[in-house]
């Protein structure tokens, strides 16, 4: 093994549920919380219905559960259809430092493995955390997006170490399910540019599949690569890394679980719309839509970067770009006062109202914005009417934020906002007191019966 992937291996092999402080169980349960929500959220979506099919189709030894159902599947298939549902509505977790991406995806594997198993409450909890700790000590190092590859990089990563902890992997098949996991995986950036496509919710849980089945190959003894990192032709190689990686710490003994530097978010939309959709909100009944001249908004680089870009930003026609493009969003802030996950209907994304509002649009970075991010999501709008009177909002944490975070209460709601269409009122309540309990559960069995549809 080169020196990452023993590195890796160590942790992932040696991490308990009595390493974790309270504070990063608890994070955990509201985590789980999240994500749940995000998947009962995105049931109904088209792509997840797709995975679904295709995962029923499939028989597993052993058989793993598919979220939302009494059906069965294979793990890796069942691992892919809970993945499409968690990340559909865009609504899942989120973490910069300044790389990440959205390490909720991972919890799909979680799921999907802790259940053939029949791993505890607790088990369940630490691998979590494992795959938290992975993708996010990775994330910092190293930078994917500005390589042009996608976040699915270290998702794969995260998902065979928690698969591989889940199903009492040693070392040497621990390393070999990190080696099986990357060198077949590399995902491409293209995922996230232009008209987005439906897969741009089931990149990730593609990763977390692909996780899962390198898992599920080194239990059986299959070797991969020695140095999938650092060898000649590995990770960093191939990805155009051109520093030294260095994964010197890790959450446990005094140092803090990486999990607690999540975001949540408030919006069904990409992390750096937050902020805009939360200021176009606080500004809404504020403003007369008649009388507005320009709207100047201001963020940091990666916010800008894409609307100045890709023109598909100002004019989206799928669901998929439409939540990854800010001026699109701000103009829905600005005339509805929210945007919900039922604000993406395709009369909505067509609607002409919304492209005369952006067309007064400009975006560009604000002064010291992009030195701050990722500590600061700072954004500040400005709203001119014809009178040439300034209407203002600024941020720099938005609703969801580590330094501004939902509440537990909030974190309750918004499950129960995202489940309704398909749980009742009753198996949310049920949800929430198995998921606030979490570490006493023997098995996912009560859970998954809960959410049922």
């Amino acid at each position: 093994m080169d020196d990452t992937t023993r590195l890796l291996a160590d942790y992932a092999c040696d991490l308990n549920y009595e390493d974790l402080d309270a504070d990063t169980v608890h994070q955990v349960k509201r985590t789980l919380i999240d994500t749940v929500g995000c998947a009962m959220g995105g049931y109904l979506s088209e792509p997840s219905k797709i995975a679904r099919k295709l995962a029923c189709s499939v028989a597993g030894n052993p058989p793993s559960r598919v979220v939302g159902t009494q059906d069965y599947s294979s793990l890796d298939m069942a691992s892919f259809a809970n993945g499409c549902m968690i990340r559909y509505l865009d609504c899942n977790d989120s973490y910069f430092s300044p790389g990440g991406g959205h390490p909720s995806d991972m919890i799909s594997a979680v799921l999907a493995v802790g259940d053939a198993y029949g791993r505890s409450g607790r088990e369940l909890i630490t691998a979590v955390t494992l795959a938290y700790e992975v993708f996010a000590r990775l994330s910092d190092q190293v930078v994917t997006g500005d390589l042009g590859w996608d976040q699915g990089m270290f998702s794969i990563v995260g998902a065979s170490c928690a698969a591989g902890f889940l199903m009492g992997l040693d070392r040497d098949r621990m390393g070999n399910a990190i080696s099986l996991a990357l060198a077949p995986n590399l995902p491409l950036g293209v995922t996230r540019t232009g008209e987005l496509s439906m897969w741009k919710g089931c990149a990730t849980a593609s990763a977390t599949r692909a996780g899962v089945f390198a898992a599920q190959l080194a239990a059986e003894g299959m070797s991969g690569p020695g140095e999938p990192f650092e060898g000649k032709r590995g990770l960093w190689e191939q990805a155009g890394v051109t520093h030294k990686v260095t994964l010197e710490q890790f959450g446990g003994s005094g140092q803090q679980f990486l999990i607690n530097d999540t975001t949540f978010k408030f919006y069904p939309s990409q992390i750096h719309t937050q902020a805009p959709i939360g200021l176009a909100v606080g500004l809404s009944p504020r403003i007369n839509l008649q009388e507005i001249e320009s709207i100047s908004i201001e963020t940091y680089r990666s916010g800008v970067s894409s609307p100045a870009t890709e023109p598909e930003k100002w004019d989206p026609q799928t669901r998929e770009t439409a939540d990854h493009s800010i001026p699109f969003l701000v103009a829905m802030a600005l005339q509805d006062g929210a945007v919900t996950p039922s604000s993406f209907t395709p009369q909505r994304i067509a609607d002409p109202s919304l492209r005369a509002l952006m067309s007064r649009m400009t975006m560009s970075e604000g002064p010291g914005f992009t030195e701050m991010y990722p500590q600061q999501y700072n954004c500040r709008i400005v709203v001119t009417d014809s009178s040439g009177d300034k209407t203002l909002a600024i941020t720099s944490y938005p609703k969801g934020h580590k330094n501004n975070p939902l509440s537990d209460q909030e974190v309750g709601e918004k499950f129960t906002s995202l489940s309704s269409d398909v749980l009742s009122e009753q198996q949310c309540m049920q949800a929430l007191d198995i998921l606030w309990r979490f570490e006493e559960e023997a098995d996912l069995t009560r859970l998954l019966d809960t959410l049922v549809v």
